[in-house]
């Protein structure tokens, strides 16, 4: 079955638990249609690089799916729909990443990689 992944960006005015209700929500769209979710990630509320819709922030939330192709396009229809939802992308992988994705990653990459400056006077 083939494998995505899909992301989504909620409005910032939303709580915590409202984002949660739209990741079960595309669960449960995916898991009706004969798909599986493997993993939920919410990666908080972050900065976008530019304003959309006149927001500044958003709720970022990834999904791990196996599914397929005509339950990715219901479940896009219905993210099209949702007027919390600002933005959503879906893309086709050839295998899921072992562990947390990169985003839930980074903080400790960061750490663990910078080198300490040198001072030049």
């Amino acid at each position: 079955m083939p494998m995505y992944e899909h992301v989504f960006l909620a409005r910032q005015d939303l709580s915590q638990s409202q984002v949660d209700s739209l990741a079960q929500e595309a669960t449960k769209i995916v898991e009706d249609n004969d798909g599986k979710v493997m993993l939920t990630e919410t990666w908080g509320l972050r900065t976008l690089a530019y304003k959309i819709q006149k927001n500044r922030k958003a709720h970022y939330v990834m999904l791990r799916l196996e599914a397929p192709g005509t339950v990715i396009e219901e479940l896009e229809r219905q993210t099209r729909i949702s007027e919390d939802v600002i933005r959503f992308l879906t893309i086709r992988v050839d295998e899921h990443e072992e562990g947390p994705s990169v985003m839930m990653r980074k903080p400790e990459r960061d750490s663990r990689d910078r080198k300490p400056r040198r001072d030049d006077n």
